[in-house]
């Protein structure tokens, strides 16, 4: 079974915990680790991209000239998209980019992407994260004197005061176990965890 050290506020080391096999100790899979990554930033984009084909682009209702008799290439009109001014061909159209993932394949891909942390040296848990005070210097001084810059805190739930505390720090993000992804795992460096958020693991994430 994995098991990782764990630290208090003042990075003293207090024992060690146990943890889940099925989350922490999967083989990592990188392809579909790609997936999940694609899927998130898929879903997060707008595709309001859009160009105006020559129906769309205003002017055009007069023939430019007689059809016979110019010496010219006969034109219906002046916003066709050969000529300067005039509609696009096959360009972008606004449209929905987003696609599910399967969900048991996206639990894995998340478990993976701990698994990955771990097996990095990525993962510091802390057997309290509470604050007092909703005091960005507070978490400041938290993270310096763990060493910690780059880092997603994970918490079992709703935390307020750590949130309003921490929202504010560049390369710092709080997420709770129930809304973790593997694009917000793997875009930090290290990823600090509460002793009580990996029990929150061990319910919800273990199939």
């Amino acid at each position: 079974m994995p098991q990782a050290e764990i630290i208090n506020k003042e990075n003293n080391p207090v024992g060690k915990a146990e943890l889940p096999e099925d989350i922490f100790g999967v083989t990592v899979n990188k392809a579909l680790l790609f997936e999940a990554v694609h899927n998130h930033l898929s879903n997060k984009r707008q595709g309001t991209a859009a160009t105006k084909t020559k129906g769309l682009v205003s002017g055009g209702g007069k023939k430019p000239w007689r059809q016979k008799g110019t010496g010219r290439a006969r034109a219906g009109s002046n916003r066709s998209p050969l000529w300067r001014g005039g509609g696009t061909i096959f360009g972008p159209q606004p449209r929905d980019y987003s696609y599910k993932m399967p969900k048991k394949a996206k639990w894995l891909a998340l478990n993976s992407a701990l698994a990955a942390k771990l097996a990095d040296n990525e993962v510091v848990i802390i057997d309290d994260l509470s604050i007092t005070e909703p005091k960005t210097r507070a978490v400041k001084a938290l993270l310096k004197k763990l060493g910690l810059g780059n880092v997603l805190i994970i918490v079992p739930g709703k935390d307020e005061t750590l949130e309003l505390a921490a929202r504010n720090i560049p390369g710092v993000n709080v997420a709770r176990v129930s809304e973790l992804n593997v694009y917000s795992v793997l875009s930090h460096e290290k990823l600090l965890i509460s002793k009580a958020a990996v029990e929150r693991m061990r319910e919800a994430y273990v199939e």
